[in-house]
């Protein structure tokens, strides 16, 4: 196989000169402010880790891409790459025109040069690229309800990479690695992709990995966007580098990859290894159901081996070797990892499941040392204390009249009577009043006010207090942004107030509902704008049946049998009813 330490890099950064003329153009150009999933395409586009890319794709590279795995021009390429705008920015666009593409923090990191403009259909984008349209797959979520529905293609000249203020010794473009595996007479490497927490078993599996390959490891994780619920790249890298530094001198180094996770099974696993590839690895772990979610009823989106067999069958052309998945588990006979087929019959095996060592760190139960390392475990416990010691929020959703605040009102009595985390309201017409008085009705307003709830709330949850949140929140995409915020940092209980239209509209206090059915109020919730309920919150609650005080005591019921107030258990048959 040809050494992929020589395979062409295409980097899009510009000379020095270049650049200062590009700064002084892009003082006229029209500006796009790049999100974080645009931020993290943006510099593996720029350091030429997406490599033979020269931008983002034209139409004809994106249907192509989308319906066969390739650039126009044939070149394997598995994952659309696009530039996602608004209607209104998209507007003012025509082909030739260019765009300064800025970071957040206002510098700009590149200049566009658009060649397309097209709104996809994007429902297709999912089943081609996902091979599904279910929503639960974060993927296809991502893509239907958060991507701006116009696709801008066109060659970039970077100016500059985005910055990164953490872990900067662990980070390196392209040429830096490459460069790094030539200094250390590294020629042959095997690259292992992780999005979560290593312990005992990754470590023999990457140590048999280089043994059998006769290579040097590098340890890759995603530090960009990867999947709902995952734990933060802050604590997982303290978990990587407790690791490293259990294997042998030499042996391995860590990297880490500013990458946005598309959760795309087969098709992202075969992106992982172009993309390790490019970083000049020769060889790529691939595991069981690699980047693969599950569905809401927790099946698989894809079968357990058809990422490996992707690979697989491209590993000539993408000039990166596959080195299957191979189970390892812990014999306690033998006091040692070694690969499950090598495992005697009767031979006892110890498990512990991904689910186990979540309740293990949320009850701050004992922590097997055979399964992971001290160093890691306390790593985890700092970032995951019992339940009863993390901030959480809850976060009332439901019409307006449908009990809402006053539910609200009586459990905060109830959370400040029971326990010391500082508790915090944060009702629908409180935050109005003072944090959204500017903001209108409209849809883009609710959902500016619903986000700014949850970054106050994910403040709160990050800080070990409790938010409670009570506004309507209709839309079922912006209360998912709301979860993923706040769960980075604590817990999240959706509590839906389910009290049926009729019933809110008989408490009608203020007579929004008659003015709406007048039509003096346009886009009511209820009326002619849609409520989009929960398909799976904590806590369901209709005040139509359950008294207010009733209600509240459900929700407490819940906290305590999920451990997030500590006491006995005390069940109202609250938790059956709704």
């Amino acid at each position: 196989m040809t050494s992929v330490a020589t395979h062409e890099l295409r980097p899009l950064l510009v000379d020095p000169a270049r650049v200062e003329e590009l700064k002084r153009e892009a003082i006229q150009l029209p500006s796009w402010d790049l999100n974080f999933r645009q931020i993290w395409d943006s510099e593996l586009l720029l350091n030429g880790a997406f490599s033979p890319l020269s931008g983002y794709l034209s139409k004809a590279d994106y249907e192509r891409v989308c319906s066969e795995m390739r650039l126009e021009d044939g070149s394997l390429w598995p994952m659309p790459i696009v530039l996602d705008v608004t209607e209104d920015f998209a507007q003012k666009l025509t082909s030739g025109d260019r765009v300064a593409l800025r970071h957040p923090e206002g510098m700009v990191l590149a200049v566009l040069t658009v060649t397309d403009i097209w709104t996809p259909d994007r429902a297709a984008e999912a089943k081609a690229v996902f091979g599904t349209d279910d929503e639960a797959h974060p993927g296809v979520f991502q893509l239907l309800r958060e991507a701006h529905p116009v696709y801008v293609g066109g060659t970039l000249e970077g100016l500059e990479l985005p910055p990164h203020h953490t872990y900067q010794h662990h980070r390196h473009t392209p040429d830096q690695l490459r460069a790094e595996f030539k200094r250390l007479g590294w020629e042959r490497v095997v690259a292992f992709q992780t999005r979560n927490p290593m312990h005992r078993a990754h470590v023999e599996l990457t140590r048999r990995a280089a043994l059998e390959n006769d290579a040097k490891i590098l340890i890759h994780p995603v530090v960009g966007r990867t999947s709902p619920g995952d734990v933060d790249y802050f604590s997982r890298v303290r978990c990587y580098e407790a690791v490293v530094a259990q294997l042998p001198p030499q042996l391995a180094m860590l990297s880490l990859l500013p990458l946005a996770m598309r959760m795309g099974g087969p098709r992202e696993a075969l992106w992982h290894a172009l993309i390790r590839r490019n970083y000049g690895c020769t060889h790529f772990i691939v595991g069981r159901d690699h980047a693969g979610p599950r569905d809401g009823e927790g099946k698989p989106f894809y079968g357990p081996y058809d990422a490996q067999e992707l690979v697989a069958k491209h590993a000539d052309e993408s000039g990166i070797e596959l080195v299957p998945f191979q189970e390892v588990v812990y014999s306690e006979d033998r006091g040692e990892y070694l690969p499950r087929p090598e495992v005697k019959q009767n031979e006892k095996i110890l498990d512990l499941s991904g689910t186990e060592l979540r309740r293990r760190l949320r009850e701050g139960a004992d922590i097997p040392e055979w399964f992971s390392y001290p160093e890691v475990i306390e790593a985890l416990r700092k970032r995951f204390p019992p339940r009863s010691r993390q901030g959480y929020t809850i976060f009332f959703t439901g019409l307006s009249g449908s009990g809402k605040s006053t539910v609200a009102q009586i459990l905060i009595a109830k959370l400040m009577e029971m326990d010391d985390r500082p508790v915090t309201l944060l009702d629908g017409d409180i935050v109005r009043k003072n944090l959204s008085s500017e903001l209108g009705f409209s849809k883009e307003h609710r959902d500016l006010n619903i986000l700014r709830i949850g970054f106050v709330a994910s403040e709160i949850t990050k800080n070990r207090g409790t938010a409670v949140c009570a506004p309507i929140a209709p839309y079922t995409a912006t209360r998912h942004k709301v979860r993923t915020l706040i769960e980075r940092h604590g817990g999240f209980v959706e509590v839906h107030v389910s009290t049926p239209l009729e019933v809110c509209e008989e408490r009608d206090r203020k007579g929004l509902y008659a003015k709406a059915r007048a039509g003096l109020i346009k886009e009511f919730t209820g009326i002619d704008d849609p409520y989009e309920a929960p398909e799976k919150p904590e806590v369901v609650i209709d005040t139509g049946k359950l008294s207010a005080e009733r209600a509240a005591q459900k929700i407490v019921d819940y906290l305590r049998h999920e451990g997030f107030l500590v006491g006995r258990y005390e069940d109202h048959d609250a938790l059956d009813e709704s």
